[in-house]
């Protein structure tokens, strides 16, 4: 996972992923030039150290940087700064997965492949700072696989440490696969460089189908590195799988190695934002809210705690249960419908959660008409107003007096007695055509139930 620092993981280079323009963000450090020293990047450390006192990780004392050797056109040292054997978290658990470790690296650049055969290399992202995190083998299919990924860049986003935007390449998931025989392990095959939850699901299935259709014709696996075809949907050899010894690990000479005691252990772990599972139990238990409410809530941090405060306000008015499902579906309907139409993020729209929760009780207690809720919304969306504002100005007020709908109906009765007769008749939708008729003669401000009791009352 790329790490959202200002800065790369051991020079002062922007970490930008946006940037457009190759080879802007580079200086001799991480160009690789002879001579040049690299230091921490104090801010990606505690990101790491962040997640693992989320995740009840174990955070050692001592941990250090080890030079990872290998040769590619995208790496400019021909080496790459990681860690090996002392990581800076151990242990930990999500969903029911064990972890094994979390440490701490640096990216390579990017290579752009053109249509003539030429490759030429971006040195924008070299440097980055990258977070790997390393399970145990408790994973068992590739839904396991895709929930556990979905949840752990939820966390990462809580946690403002990373945006995993996997579109993006700031997320990327390798998957360590092999097939048990008599309760032993078998040969495991990696999976490379997987971009989409999809991906991640499909992938592990199908290399699991694969491995079990080796054994079981007596063949055996090929420690491998492959690759997934998005178009076949299948998994592709690429090469034989490298040893740990291959890569001839050595402590970095340029780094110190890091006492977790330099680190303010407790004011990061104080930093621990209500995380993804807590605030699913909690909306549920406060706001009344189903498991996939829930969740389509929490998916979104920003919404969510938009969402919290325009319901908290709404049950200290008086709300109940069927106030915040109206407010639930105004916001999740109505709200982000605008928000895709306005290009506006939650954080950007005009609209105060107070006032999302007023607009509610407006339409709660019959103030206004589903018809006018929408267009108050826009209006909100647009000028920031609040709704009593804009009722008063457009002068939206549901009309829900008996002797003016009354009027009405003998005027709508009078102008449509063929739409009467067909009624009485028994065909349904000549009512709801009179009462379109009715509504529309109250510019859409009659309150359409007492319309409709009248209506049928007065026939």
């Amino acid at each position: 996972m790329e790490l959202k620092t200002k800065t790369k993981m051991f020079c002062g280079c922007l970490n930008d992923p946006d940037e457009k323009h190759p080879n802007i963000n580079v200086c001799p450090i991480c160009l690789a030039h002879p001579g040049t020293l690299p230091t921490i990047n104090k801010k990606a450390v505690e990101a790491v150290l962040k997640l693992g006192l989320a995740l009840n990780s174990q955070i050692p004392k001592e941990s250090k940087f080890d030079r990872k050797n290998y040769f590619y056109p995208d790496l400019p040292k021909g080496y790459q700064i990681s860690q090996y054997d002392q990581p800076l978290v151990l242990g930990g658990e999500l969903n029911n997965i064990k972890l094994r470790r979390i440490h701490l690296e640096e990216d390579t650049a990017s290579l752009i492949h053109g249509k003539k055969g030429e490759s030429l290399v971006d040195f924008n992202r070299a440097g980055v700072p990258l977070m790997e995190l390393v399970t145990e083998p408790d994973i068992k299919s590739g839904k396991e696989a895709t929930d556990f990924a979905k949840e752990l860049r939820l966390i990462l986003r809580y946690l403002d440490i990373s945006d995993a935007d996997m579109e993006k390449g700031q997320m990327r998931i390798e998957a360590n696969i092999s097939v048990s025989k008599d309760n032993e392990l078998g040969t495991k095959v990696e999976v490379k460089n997987l971009n989409s939850f999809r991906s991640v699901e499909e992938s592990i299935d199908y290399e699991i189908k694969r491995q079990a259709e080796i054994l079981e014709s007596g063949e055996k696996i090929i420690h491998e590195t492959r690759g997934f075809d998005e178009n076949k949907r299948i998994t592709v050899s690429q090469r034989l799988k490298e040893e740990a010894h291959d890569y001839r690990y050595f402590p970095e000479p340029d780094l110190p190695s890091m006492d977790s005691a330099e680190f303010d252990l407790k004011k990061l772990k104080s930093e621990t934002p209500e995380l993804p599972k807590a605030k699913r139990q909690r909306f549920k238990k406060e706001f009344f809210l189903k498991d996939n409410q829930a969740e389509i809530l929490v998916n979104d941090k920003n919404f969510a705690n938009y969402f919290e405060k325009a319901a908290a306000k709404l049950i200290s008015s008086g709300g109940g249960e069927n106030s915040v499902q109206t407010l639930y579906n105004c916001l999740t309907s109505d709200l982000k419908g605008l928000m895709r139409e306005m290009n506006f993020t939650i954080e950007e729209i005009k609209i105060a959660p107070e006032n999302s929760a007023d607009l509610t009780t407006l339409i709660i207690s019959g103030g206004i008409s589903s018809s006018s809720a929408k267009y108050i919304l826009r209006e909100m969306a647009e000028t920031g107003l609040n709704p009593r504002q804009i009722i008063e100005e457009k002068n939206l007020t549901q009309i829900s007096d008996d002797d003016i709908i009354k009027q009405t109906i003998q005027v709508v009765i009078k102008d449509n007695p063929k739409a009467i007769e067909d009624y009485k008749k028994g065909k349904e939708n000549a009512l709801q055509f009179l009462i379109g008729q009715a509504m529309a003669k109250l510019k859409g401000r009659g309150n359409p139930e007492i319309l409709r009791k009248i209506l049928k009352e007065t026939i």
